[in-house]
């Protein structure tokens, strides 16, 4: 497994490289998504269908015909202006390199080997709605590994949901305000009232906003303003239950402005995650014979991803691994970006990719481990189903 896996790490640690080169939004990562695809048809052991939930950049790359069939998750899109700032050209690249390094052994280890290539993990989240058009329907297990500033096998992450607030007043020349409504004031007040409301939220409820359209001149008063804002808790029931509270600080910006206030649901729903114990020990017993340590951090506290979505149905398993970066060097910026295409994401790229392959290895070549993954899929899957 090693020896095949290091046959093709130069081309997979081309292809993170060249992913970095292209960065590519939510949704729109065409290119991207056929460099993936290529690599894994260029084996010639993978079928691709693409466009698969009618998402013209999503596939899955399917090699084996075993009972037991395990998924490895390709992330592909970047952030707008600051580009892989979150290194999924490394994440693509390592689950190409662990799909190829197993690619000649499904048959000996009795799997079927599923690439889902998931579009749209920084906005959107395309696996959840990859999950709901039944894409993932009949994975036991699933697993992707994740670049960041510690090495943590599981990581805990945070539901949330996003909305988009549009302020409509009357605009005008800023000389004669008085015969105007202003959109912007409408910002203002709400930024502060929710300023305000968290001081009441419980500990570590998060409320992100930013103001998208503010306006476009001094000396026009806005007719239109449009804010974005984020919440993040531990459950999505939380975030929706503070969603009620910061609601009405939006509602308050409308009324004492003389505006209207549009609230809008974005479609990027983010889901808890419930790591899988079977999968976190094999992957950290082979992280750490490549060379990787994992201290007991006090905060294991990341972020938000879809992947969460996928362990509420699947069992999941999402570790990072950490780059070695400057202090103040942290994840969605330029300089993360430079460090993803760079030694560190090539480093990633090697570490990540090899402890995957060799984990989803040692699960194939288990009965017990194979018996314990797809009772825990069923009763996931049956508890999916009671709620939808």
């Amino acid at each position: 497994m090693t020896r095949e896996f290091q046959k093709n790490l130069d081309s997979v640690t081309e292809l993170s490289h060249e992913i970095s080169a292209h960065p590519e939004l939510a949704f729109e990562e065409h290119d991207t998504s056929a460099r993936v695809i290529a690599a894994l048809e260029g084996s010639g052991a993978f079928e691709v269908e693409r466009g698969v939930a009618d998402l013209p950049t999503a596939f899955v790359a399917t090699a084996g015909s075993g009972d037991f069939v395990f998924g490895i998750c390709a992330e592909m899109d970047a952030l707008p202006d600051i580009g892989h700032g979150c290194g999924h050209n490394a994440i693509a690249a390592s689950s190409v390199g662990a799909a190829l390094a197993l690619a000649p052994f499904v048959d000996e280890l009795g799997i079927t080997l599923r690439v889902f290539g998931t579009p749209a993990e920084e906005k959107g989240t395309g696996k959840e709605v990859m999950l709901r058009r039944g894409v993932f329907q009949g994975t036991h297990a699933a697993m992707m590994v994740h670049p960041s500033l510690k090495n943590v096998v599981d990581p805990k992450f945070r539901a949330s949901r996003s909305w988009r607030i549009t302020y409509t007043g009357r605009g005008g020349h800023a000389s004669r305000p008085w015969d105007t409504l202003n959109a912007a004031d409408s910002t203002v007040v709400a930024q502060t009232a929710i300023g305000l409301l968290r001081q009441q939220l419980r500990d570590g409820i998060l409320v992100h906003h930013v103001v998208k359209d503010p306006g476009g001149a001094v000396n026009v008063i806005p007719a239109t303003t449009v804010m974005e804002c984020m919440i993040r808790a531990d459950t999505i029931e939380e975030v929706d239950e503070v969603w009620e509270r910061v609601k009405r600080c939006f509602e308050a910006g409308a009324l004492a402005a003389g505006t209207s206030a549009e609230i809008e649901l974005l479609p990027s729903l983010y889901r808890e995650f419930h790591h899988d114990q079977v999968l976190a020990p094999l992957f950290q017993s082979h992280a750490e014979a490549i060379g990787r340590t994992f201290p007991e951090y006090p905060d294991k506290l990341f972020g938000s991803t879809d992947m969460g979505n996928v362990s509420l149905e699947i069992p999941a398993l999402h570790p990072m691994l950490s780059f070695d970066v400057p202090p103040g060097v942290g994840t969605h910026t330029a300089d993360f970006t430079v460090a993803a295409r760079g030694p560190e994401g090539d480093k990633f790229v090697h570490d990540g990719g090899l402890a995957i392959a060799l984990t989803v290895a040692d699960v194939a070549q288990s009965e017990s481990l194979r018996v314990s993954l797809k009772a825990e899929a069923a009763r996931l899957a049956a508890g999916s189903d009671r709620n939808n």
